[in-house]
């Protein structure tokens, strides 16, 4: 995991630098990818650990001498003036895992190849997670990720996207995918066993030709999501429709941002849409200013906020001195 304080700080920027709209991601990841790479596995006490220290050095306070599952670390400490409020959201897919990241995170975001069944269950683990904690569920939001693949792609994209985006996830984490959603195992044993599949060098969705995608639509289990109909499923409203799910403090703009930050085309000052952050302007993406833009802004507020600076020159109006036809003696050429 990396060091709590460089996370801390980055988090910290982030968020001052996007207005109040960075929210941090965090992941257990899956124990393969840890066992292959030697690394030890992420525990449920780890991030735990590991998200108190961020929130307690985001309020500005000192930690001393601590010794837990995230690491020992004698001094931690970042501004005693901070007071940052930043969400914190977790990946989920597993049962303990989401009722997990009800109880700690202030948001969660669910896996792209949910079933409806999974879905509302996944919900409802969140749920009851957050209820055992003494938080209030409706705090804790949920977004149900889709994948959109229109009829207007063309072929090769649609299987791209959906059946080698599958195969892929098949590849890494078939097992815990097949479980969640209650799948056959015979199907995902039968997918492992075929010739393209097996020793495959890399990922689907990245290097596989049309033909190898084709082949793989016959193979891959039988999820039901070669066909998804428009409408969003059953619990996908209460799962990531911000007007059934409350959002935290954290994600409304409670206080205009200090002048030293990049002037945007949002408004400032108190915005609390009583249906979420769906109409809060602040969520809208605000263009990107360079630094070359934002110290001219400050040069410019300085300029009017002095009414005794001398006026700069424009720089239409510059004056060069008269050029002479006898070059000056210091500047010829020995």
């Amino acid at each position: 995991m990396r060091h709590p304080l460089v996370t801390a700080m980055l988090a910290t920027t982030m968020h001052r630098m996007s207005g109040g709209r960075f929210a941090l991601g965090l992941e257990r990841g899956f124990d393969m990818l840890f066992d292959v790479m030697g690394l030890s596995r992420v525990t449920e006490a780890q991030l735990d650990d590991f998200i108190g220290i961020m929130r307690r050095l985001w309020r500005g306070e000192a930690v001393v001498g601590h010794d837990g599952p995230a690491g020992s670390h004698p001094y931690l400490s970042q501004d005693p003036a901070f007071r940052e409020d930043i969400p914190i959201m977790l990946v989920a897919m597993g049962e303990r895992t989401l009722e997990f990241a009800g109880r700690v995170a202030d948001g969660v975001v669910l896996h792209t190849f949910f079933t409806d069944r999974t879905l509302a269950r996944a919900v409802s683990s969140i749920r009851r997670g957050a209820a055992a904690a003494g938080r209030d569920p409706a705090s804790v939001r949920v977004w149900s990720v889709l994948a959109t693949v229109g009829d207007h792609l063309d072929e090769e994209a649609r299987l791209r996207k959906l059946v080698g985006r599958l195969a892929t996830y098949l590849q890494g984490y078939g097992d815990l995918l097949v479980r969640v959603n209650e799948w056959d195992p015979a199907d995902l044993a039968r997918f492992r066993a075929d010739d393209l599949v097996d020793g495959y060098p890399d990922a689907f969705d990245a290097l596989a030709t049309p033909d190898e995608l084709r082949h793989l639509a016959g193979c891959s289990p039988s999820t039901g999501w070669r066909r998804r109909r428009p409408a969003l499923p059953i619990g996908a409203r209460d799962a990531s429709s911000p007007s059934s799910t409350p959002a935290p403090t954290a994600w409304s703009c409670t206080a205009p941002p200090p002048p030293s930050w990049p002037r945007s085309s949002t408004p400032t000052g108190r915005c609390d849409p009583p249906t979420g952050s769906r109409d809060c302007p602040t969520t809208q993406a605000a263009p990107v200013r360079g630094s070359r833009d934002r110290r001219r802004a400050r040069r410019r507020r300085g300029r009017l906020a002095d009414p005794h600076r001398r006026p700069a020159r424009p720089r239409s109006g510059r004056r060069l001195p008269p050029r002479s036809g006898r070059p000056r003696r210091d500047r010829l050429l020995p």
